[in-house]
Formats: C-alpha cells, sequence, structure tokens
C-alpha cells in the first residue's frame, strides 16, 4: 500500500510539475500624434493643378450669349470640417494678342455656379442659383463641409465678355482654397 501511495503522489507530482506555467506579460503605450490635414484637387488631373481650360468664342450667337464650360470637378480630403473659397489670382485678364495698347478685360466676365455639390456643406446662396461674377477677391462659395477622404464638388465656368474686346487670348487663374476653421 505504501508503494501505491508512494507512487500515486509520485505521479500526481510529476503531472502538476508537467502542467504548472510561467507566465510573463509586457506592455507598450501607442500615442497617435494626429495632426490637422486638408488637401484639395482636381478630379481630372489628381492634384492641385486642374487641365487648362479654352471657351471659344467662334460665332455671334456665343458673343450674345456667352459660352459654358464643361463641368469641373474638385475633391477635398480634410480630418476636420472646411469651408471653399474661390477668386481670380488678379483683377483683369493676361492678354496675348496683336491689338496695341493690351485691352484690360476684368475677370468678371467671367461667372462661375457650383453645379454638384457632395461635402455635406453649405452652397452660398449667388453661387447655387445663377452664375456669379469671378472676382479677385476670396468669396466663400461652401461652407460647413464635413470632414472625410473623398468630399467632392464640381462648378462650371460661363464667359460673357460681349462685343467690345478684341480678337486674342485672355488668361487667369481661378483659385479654390480649402480652408479648416
Amino acid at each position: 500500500m505504501k508503494k501505491i501511495i508512494i507512487l500515486s503522489a509520485a505521479v500526481l507530482g510529476f503531472n502538476m510539475a508537467a502542467n504548472a506555467q510561467a507566465t510573463s506579460s509586457a506592455n507598450q503605450n501607442v500615442a497617435l500624434s494626429l495632426s490637422n490635414a486638408i488637401a484639395i484637387t482636381f478630379v481630372a488631373t489628381g492634384n492641385a493643378t486642374g487641365s487648362a481650360l479654352s471657351l471659344p468664342f467662334s460665332t455671334v450667337a456665343d458673343y450674345t450669349n456667352g459660352v459654358t464650360s464643361s463641368v469641373q470637378q474638385l475633391k477635398i480630403q480634410s480630418n476636420k470640417a472646411f469651408n471653399v473659397t474661390m477668386n481670380a489670382n488678379a483683377a483683369n485678364f493676361t492678354y496675348s494678342g496683336s491689338t496695341t495698347p493690351a485691352p484690360v478685360m476684368p475677370v468678371s466676365n467671367l461667372n462661375m455656379m457650383v453645379t454638384a455639390n457632395s461635402t455635406g456643406g453649405t452652397i452660398a446662396s449667388t453661387y447655387g442659383t445663377s452664375y456669379t461674377d469671378v472676382t479677385n477677391t476670396a468669396a466663400t462659395i461652401l461652407s460647413g463641409c464635413a470632414n472625410g477622404g473623398n468630399q467632392t464638388f464640381s462648378v462650371q465656368y460661363q464667359a460673357t465678355p460681349g462685343f467690345i474686346f478684341p480678337a486674342g487670348t485672355y488668361t487667369t487663374n481661378v483659385i479654390f482654397t480649402a480652408t479648416q476653421p
């Protein structure tokens, strides 16, 4: 009987030693340091510079009624709510042509309208209902836009210079700025 008890105790002790596990753990604090981030790009080009846009005036009807561009879509990626402004880089178009002295055409002969808005924001009243003059002063066209990685809106231009300007090429840069308030 003594042998059985000793043998049982030895088997039990061996079994307990086999099942005993030593454990250890370690932990680490991980902090994400996020900063405010925002980018605005033209969808067609995938960068901040849109394709050159030409509005040809070929007929009397073009001069009478104006010429409208194709739709231009922009995308904003922002981790905060944002607003969008638009302005021309100068008060007047730059002229290339043969007329001397160079004619001075105000950029207000170019008009712009927001034609689509998927930003979650509000279109400024005049820019959503009709073509509004482009000026060299920043004008808010979208406000209260929601953060996200694919917030898009589209614009369309209309030029109405009338019959008072001579032939030539008139250019300006239109700047769209997305800002986190």
